[in-house]
């Protein structure tokens, strides 16, 4: 090997470990070849590691990264795949990322041009997290927007309601047995829709929330046993708790009211199965910080709590809007769990996601600390 091809493949390794993304350059059969220094950060390992296992070993199984590879191999051009999740049991951490696949094409010395795909150059761009925040902020701002329909709908539906229901239990004791059934089915559809009424209620009110220092540790115990003597008896519930976790600022039976809503959506989601789980879990993540709208202080939300399930998982359409009204997977669910959960956390100054994995969702929840000495400002959008 000559000098010069030798410092042509330095200049070319170090051009490809200069790249602040992930880049791999795999084979028609999902082989890695290369990669540079973002990749091992990436994928926590070795480029020793990642050559010997291939792709597969890393990406979950029916992932569109494998797809993306082989159109663009049939193809000869380059193909970009959009939000695609990379997240597994073996890399659990949030990893949703743009994919951008380019054939690399050898040269033909016959025609002076290109010949077959030898490789595919791979480069994964994780989407900015704030990408994912600014969706979740949209979806808080629809729950609070729901709140004038809310008061709306108190004033114009819940009056009107009350008369037809005492008509009906006027008319219950003049007519006959066989049309006494029909008289108590107007009263019941009455009372049915005052409850969702009542449930939409919540959301007009922006009384500000009576917080202090709360122990989440506690909380999440106290929804854990609720869960286990109810409706989540037949889940196996693991703890994953940092014990070193400072006091998140905080109304605690809004916080019950919330992981409570988030569990049993959870165990909803796992159903039967003998072998649901859901694991709750803490963390400290410093870095995450939002501006305040009119404000120049910016808002820390480092305590993270997060409800993993293995259960079916969200409908990918349905994610990005999951935390809007009326939005639900439930064929008799009204849509406005979550979208409590949403307003709830807002008013908290925090803000909540949901991940889908290969089997499951985790939610998490991302709230500031408790500081004595500073009013933590709301977060309003």
């Amino acid at each position: 090997m000559s000098i010069e091809t030798r410092d042509s493949e330095r200049l070319q390794v170090r051009l490809l470990n200069a790249l602040p993304h992930a880049a791999l350059l795999v084979d028609e059969q999902f082989q890695i070849l290369e990669a540079n220094n973002a990749a091992e950060v990436f994928f926590r390992t070795s480029l020793a590691i990642m050559r010997r296992e291939g792709l597969k070993h890393f990406v979950p199984f029916g992932s569109p990264v494998f797809t993306t590879i082989d159109q663009v191999a049939a193809d000869n051009a380059p193909l970009t795949a959009y939000g695609v999740d990379l997240s597994s049991p073996r890399q659990p951490d949030d990893m949703l990322v743009d994919v951008y696949a380019v054939p690399i094409v050898e040269a033909s010395a016959d025609e002076g041009q290109g010949g077959p795909v030898s490789a595919i150059a791979l480069t994964l761009h994780p989407q900015a997290r704030t990408r994912k925040l600014d969706r979740q902020l949209t979806s808080q701002s629809s729950a609070r927007s729901v709140s004038g329909l809310a008061a709306m709908l108190a004033h114009e539906i819940k009056n009107p309601l009350s008369g037809i229901r005492g008509a009906a239990q006027l008319l219950e004791g003049s007519v006959e047995d066989e049309d006494r059934a029909l008289t108590q089915l107007i009263t019941d559809e009455a009372d049915r829709i005052v409850k969702l009424v009542d449930r939409m209620e919540v959301f007009s009110d922006e009384r500000p929330v009576e917080r202090g220092p709360v122990n989440i540790h506690t909380v999440l115990e106290h929804v854990k046993r609720l869960a286990e003597n109810g409706f989540g008896s037949h889940i196996h519930f693991v703890e994953r708790y940092d014990p070193s976790l400072p006091a998140v600022f905080a109304n605690r039976d809004q916080m019950v009211q919330v992981f409570l809503n988030l569990v049993k959506n959870a165990c909803e989601a796992i159903g039967s199965a003998s072998d649901g789980e859901i694991v709750l879990s803490t963390g400290f993540k410093p870095g995450i910080r939002l501006s305040v709208p009119g404000s120049a202080k910016r808002l820390t939300l480092p305590l993270e709590f997060s409800i993993h399930d293995n259960g079916g998982g969200i409908p990918h359409d349905l994610v990005p809007n999951l935390f809007d009204p009326f939005v639900t997977t439930k064929s008799n669910g009204s849509g406005l769990g979550l979208a409590l959960v949403a307003k709830i956390i807002r008013d908290h100054g925090g803000v909540v996601e949901c991940e889908n994995h290969e089997r499951g969702a985790t939610f998490k929840v991302m709230m500031p600390i408790y500081r004595p000495a500073e009013n933590t400002p709301n977060l309003s959008v």
